[in-house]
């Protein structure tokens, strides 16, 4: 993938924070930056990094697919992550994944019709005494979000969208 001169410029500013043979520590960051500008993190931008930072394209891989903040595929304007770890489960985390999906009319991993909302089981949040736990858009953690916290949660998302 042939990237901008202006996303280049942001990976090169990212680089240049580590030494010239660790560049390939800025992986994190271009991926953030492919993300933002192009929503969703594809195999082709994948490859690209890759190809910038000298690192071998299944490498760069391995970092999209561990961190659930990397989209791979594109998502709705709301994403939300429902943590359910273990801890979570045993405080309701499943039940609230579960209230999500059915009050949208998706599947876990799936979006809405009209692209407002992505729903995501998660991985530990930690913040797991606080449980129910959601993160929402990879920036908002929301705690205890009983079934009728989760309406009230949908309805101002929706108004908003």
């Amino acid at each position: 993938m042939t990237f901008s001169d202006s996303i280049l410029a942001r990976f090169a500013k990212e680089m240049a924070k580590y030494p010239a043979d660790q560049k390939q520590s800025a992986v994190m960051a271009c991926l953030a930056i492919v993300q933002q500008e192009q929503g969703h993190v594809t195999p082709e931008a994948e490859a690209g990094i890759a190809a910038v930072l000298g690192m071998a394209p299944i490498a760069v891989h391995e970092v999209t697919t561990f961190y659930n903040m990397y989209n791979q595929q594109p998502v709705g304007k709301y994403k939300l992550n429902v943590c359910t770890n273990l801890p979570c489960q045993l405080r309701d985390g499943q039940t609230a994944l579960q209230h999500v999906c059915q009050r949208l009319g998706v599947q876990p991993y799936g979006s809405t019709a009209d692209g407002v909302f992505t729903v995501q089981p998660s991985e530990c949040l930690g913040a797991c005494a606080d449980a129910p736990v959601m993160l929402v858009n990879d920036r908002q953690m929301l705690s205890f979000m009983t079934n009728e916290r989760l309406d009230e949660l949908l309805d101002t998302l929706k108004a908003h969208s």
